[in-house]
């Protein structure tokens, strides 16, 4: 659920200020039209339900028994994309830090949550989590306010964090997980290492490298072939919300910039936090941890 929250802002971001034309349905007050208005607006969005009748069709008939699954994922998707639409035309109408920094603390929670769950025999691992998607995704969004690439409002910070939040809380799930693995597989190397005097820093330098390498490489390949395979989602949403091209590729630039910075840091984070968990006091394995 957290990763349709945090991420599927992606498009409704990039319909976006420049298109000063939809700006007054933030501005209806108590007019119900807008509610009429979203009403008509779902008439496509239900159409295209068709294809998932399809998908349901075809799931029943090579009996691959994803018929339910299916129809409850859609039903949730509408369900909460349309309850997302409608705290964020709050938020975007209250214009107020407060409600930035709430939006993106939720986001945060659930997206720790979430990974931790991945990563569920990482000792506090939601903890771990959520503490290492905050600072990553933190630190690019400060930076990227220092520098004027996006101002600090709801319309612009609340779209941009989802899909950094997002995008984080995949790679620290793997890195937690990947690097809990790594240790247990080859606790001999470690438990040398350890022995000849290495801090638990270096005696699982090569299983922290390969964990973070693992759960960054689908960032940075997607990074590589942006725009040669498929249209990411922040440029696709601008230019049928009717920007320019160049428009949009300029964006889109961003964008990819701070997924991977964030992810970086985050995953990162993640295996510093998890040493606590994985080595005790006198820098020998904790051996209950890996016994699952």
């Amino acid at each position: 659920m957290c990763h349709q929250i945090s991420i599927t802002m992606d498009s409704f971001f990039f319909l976006k200020p420049m298109l000063a034309s939809q700006n007054h349905t933030l501005q209806q007050g108590t007019d119900w039209s807008w509610l009429v208005e979203f009403l008509k607006g779902m008439v496509k969005p239900v159409a295209a339900t068709a294809v998932v009748f399809l998908a349901v069709a075809l799931s029943f008939y090579q009996k691959l028994g994803l018929e339910l699954e299916m129809v409850v994922a859609i039903l949730r998707a509408f369900i909460q994309l349309s309850i997302i639409g409608f705290v964020l035309q709050f938020i975007f109408n209250q214009d107020n830090a407060g409600w930035i920094l709430l939006a993106y603390l939720f986001m945060v929670i659930v997206a720790g949550y979430t990974a931790g769950q991945r990563a569920k025999n990482v000792p506090r691992g939601k903890y771990v989590a959520g503490v290492s998607i905050l600072t990553g995704t933190a630190v690019t969004m400060f930076v990227l306010v220092l520098l004027s690439v996006f101002p600090f409002t709801p319309r612009y910070i609340i779209p941009i964090a989802g899909m950094m939040v997002g995008n984080a809380m995949t790679v620290t799930g793997v890195t937690m997980k990947r690097l809990r693995e790594d240790i247990k597989t080859q606790m001999n190397l470690v438990e040398t290492a350890l022995a000849l005097g290495a801090t638990p820093r270096e005696a699982t330098q090569e299983q922290v490298k390969r964990a973070v390498i693992l759960a960054l490489s689908p960032v940075v390949d997607n990074t590589k072939t942006v725009g040669l395979i498929s249209l990411p989602g922040a440029m696709t949403g601008l230019i049928m919300g009717g920007a320019s091209p160049l428009e949009a590729i300029q964006l889109q630039i961003v964008v990819m910039n701070m997924l991977i910075g964030a992810a970086t840091l985050s995953s990162i984070m993640a295996t510093y936090l998890c040493w606590p968990a994985f080595f005790t006091k006198a820098y020998q394995l904790q051996t209950k941890v890996f016994l699952t």
